[in-house]
């Protein structure tokens, strides 16, 4: 698993991700999940609220595998923005990515619905495309699982892409902070490195100048950081600025242009630019949302 992958799966345990997910599954009726990019399993498999036929043809070797290829289509289409997708027997399914800056890590899933009232026709057409890869759900318990499908209209699915497109972004700050913080069971060497970025972020560093301080050569040190934290060395600095001019931000006595060059920021441009880039906002209009601006 790459350091994305890790990152998504601390995310899956994190007490905002799994109330929100009990939350939406209580209030939909449909199943919620966070996956990364790249997974060779089906996303919505065993959670809460899945699907009774999904389930079952979950089962089946070689319509798993069909299924498998439409979650690899969806890394590709919803990489930038929410989008849903139909399988071959007529459930789709909506995905909208959970970015870390402008990086796509993962997407929060959901559906195994349909659009229209399954009728008998659209169920022999299903058994017709099952019959094709070798399996028979020509049966009462799959024609019962298929009838029983949950229905959702468009416009509810658009409300659907909604929803998760907000908590997305609640789950991109809960990721920059988590990639800020030392991961488990890192190597101390790379704990001593960040610890030292934090207790000098707010100078001119350079890599050599952190890199020297663990006693690890430029090119090994540059390479096992970008390893273990996912994220470049320039990144990590930028992020932990960000994360304490948040925190700066809370006191309307200080004016961003301070701010900016209080956490290292030698241009309150460039602090602008990284600041958006990082949180998906301006420092301004991140600053309008706190409740002390209210």
């Amino acid at each position: 698993m790459n350091a994305h992958g890790h990152l998504i799966e601390n995310l899956t345990h994190t007490e905002l991700f799994q109330s929100y997910e009990r939350a939406y599954t209580e209030a939909t009726g449909m199943p919620m999940t966070l996956r990364p990019t790249e997974t060779w399993k089906l996303p919505l498999h065993g959670k809460r609220g899945e699907n009774a036929f999904c389930a079952l043809m979950s089962e089946k070797g070689r319509t798993c595998a069909a299924c498998l290829q439409l979650q690899e289509n969806f890394a590709q289409a919803a990489a930038e923005g929410p989008c849903t997708m139909t399988c071959a027997y007529g459930l789709c399914e909506t995905a909208v990515p959970v970015k870390l800056g402008g990086i796509t890590i993962g997407f929060l899933q959901t559906g195994q619905v349909m659009r229209k009232s399954p009728t008998e026709k659209s169920f022999r057409r299903t058994v017709e495309k099952a019959s094709e890869l070798g399996v028979d759900i020509d049966n009462a318990k799959a024609s019962g699982a298929y009838f029983a499908t949950l229905v959702v209209s468009q416009k509810k699915l658009d409300s659907v892409s909604s929803l998760l497109s907000i908590f997305a972004d609640h789950l991109s700050m809960k990721s920059n902070q988590i990639a800020v913080q030392s991961a488990n069971a890192e190597p101390p060497v790379i704990a001593k490195a960040k610890q030292f970025i934090r207790d000098h972020h707010t100078e001119d560093l350079s890599l050599g100048q952190v890199a020297a301080a663990v006693h690890m050569s430029l090119f090994y040190f540059c390479k096992l950081f970008r390893k273990v934290t996912g994220t470049t060395f320039t990144e990590f600095v930028s992020r932990t600025r960000i994360e304490k001019a948040k925190n700066l931000l809370l006191n309307p006595n200080l004016r961003i242009s301070e701010i900016a060059y209080e956490v290292g920021f030698q241009s309150l441009t460039h602090f602008n630019r990284v600041f958006r880039t990082i949180a998906g906002e301006s420092p301004t209009e991140y600053r309008s949302r706190l409740p002390m601006a209210a």
